[in-house]
């Protein structure tokens, strides 16, 4: 008997390499391992003080601090970083963003401490420490050429509210995909306050490089894009689930069909002010899905530039 798994096609995204748990192990299973890897992305040059910009100076081993001779500053090699007066041992950091990188779907915070060992609110911060390094990142580029751009929203509905658009209690948000030869290549995903045609043109000229081809439905906000310097194609689809099949709109659906099921087998729920920061997770390993075994130092490097995120700012979420 012949089964027909063993002729199905192979996906290219299905059969990514990745970064596999031994290799990562190899590279990063020990505290100094990780503390070297951080040290390289952050000094490639070597240690140069945060005061003075010299780079004259030693290691104090007992204390695990460099020292600069010039004006006797002590800095760590995780100070002014996202790891910045953490507790938690390098090993479980490196470890969570391997896990909230590699995984297709990423890991809810409750699964986090599971594999970490950690406190639940423990890896509830270090989970949105990660996702900030990683919305920072996103929102540091912009998308460019053809982009299929939908209306979408996060969150459920309320029993005997408003369906669909605005609808109470939902998370506006912007979908952005660019394509090239009839294929995705990137997306952009970013919470806006409301779809009106000022709102649609400020996110355009954050997010969008000016003299790109945006398509979108009919929904009279998109011309806002065109003030931003950017051409629209504006297609009538209607309503319902026909307007969701239609072709210019393809790649923009698949991704909003992955990304709320990714949500919803991961995540039980989140809250809105969080939103910005779930989308920002979807969209970062999307973006590099090609390049997933490159992830960790990349993220690293990112994560060794980007400011102290105090427990505080975890409450605020930007678009």
């Amino acid at each position: 008997m012949e089964w027909g798994f063993f002729h199905m096609k192979k996906e290219i995204m299905q059969f990514q390499k990745g970064l596999s748990l031994h290799g990562f192990q190899s590279n990063y299973g020990t505290e100094q391992q990780c503390r070297d890897a951080l040290l390289a992305l952050r000094w490639p040059e070597g240690f140069v003080c945060p005061d003075c910009g010299y780079d004259n100076g030693g290691f104090i081993k007992t204390r695990m601090l460099y020292q600069r001779y010039r004006c006797g500053r002590q800095t760590s090699v995780t100070a002014g970083t996202i790891f910045h007066s953490t507790k938690i041992p390098l090993t479980k950091w490196f470890l969570g963003i391997y896990f909230v990188t590699q995984s297709k779907n990423g890991v809810s915070a409750l699964e986090l401490m599971r594999l970490l060992g950690v406190a639940y609110n423990t890896a509830w911060r270090m989970k949105h420490k990660i996702m900030h390094v990683m919305l920072l990142r996103n929102n540091s580029k912009r998308i460019g050429g053809i982009i299929q751009v939908d209306d979408s929203y996060l969150g459920g509905e309320k029993t005997g509210g408003k369906r669909g658009r605005g609808a109470e209690g939902k998370t506006p948000f912007v979908a952005a995909v660019k394509t090239k030869n009839g294929h995705p290549v990137e997306i952009k995903l970013n919470c806006i306050s409301r779809f009106s045609k000022k709102e649609i043109e400020r996110w355009s000229r954050q997010h969008v490089h000016p003299g790109s081809s945006i398509v979108t439905d009919g929904l009279n906000c998109f011309s806002g894009v065109q003030d931003a310097g950017c051409a629209h194609s504006p297609i009538i689809t209607g309503s319902g689930k026909k307007s969701s099949k239609h072709p210019a709109f393809k790649w923009v659906n698949t991704v909003l069909g992955n990304l709320k099921n990714s949500l919803s087998g991961t995540y039980h729920s989140f809250r809105p002010i969080h939103s910005a920061r779930y989308l920002a997770e979807f969209q970062y390993r999307f973006n590099r899905r090609f390049k997933s075994g490159k992830m960790i130092s990349r993220f690293v490097y990112v994560a060794a530039r980007t400011s102290p995120c105090p427990d505080y700012l975890l409450a605020l979420s930007e678009n």
